[in-house]
């Protein structure tokens, strides 16, 4: 593991999705998935989350179109709560699933829109 883009990862991770939940996957990781925990904080949020060409919110837009595509209603949860944490609005993760409900399916994204309001209930928005 290299240390440096794991601390660097665990910072953007946090930033983004919040220190609490992250820290609290970390701390309850255990041998069976720490090392998957490792993979996703150092690749996913060190590496590719910090690289230049796009901006956190560039990266929320098409983390929440992706995710919608997937249809993978507990990670669109942390996503929506990370890309209002980037400073996109209700009205654009509106508009990203509905650009996603034509391209992806429209169940993928009635979906992503009942997860965005269970995290807007949350955040109190």
């Amino acid at each position: 593991m290299n240390k440096e883009l794991f601390e660097r990862g665990l910072k953007t991770r946090r930033e983004v999705l919040g220190a609490e939940y992250v820290d609290a996957s970390i701390r309850n990781a255990d041998d069976f998935n720490m090392a998957m925990q490792e993979l996703v904080t150092q690749y996913c949020w060190g590496d590719v989350w910090n690289r230049p060409g796009l901006d956190r919110r560039t990266r929320s837009f098409l983390n929440l179109a992706m995710i919608t595509a997937l249809n993978r209603p507990h990670e669109l949860k942390l996503h929506v709560r990370g890309a209002i944490n980037n400073g996109l609005t209700k009205d654009e993760i509106r508009e990203v699933f509905l650009q996603a409900a034509i391209y992806c399916g429209v169940p993928a994204a009635i979906d992503s829109f009942r997860t965005a309001r269970e995290v807007f209930k949350e955040m109190g928005i």
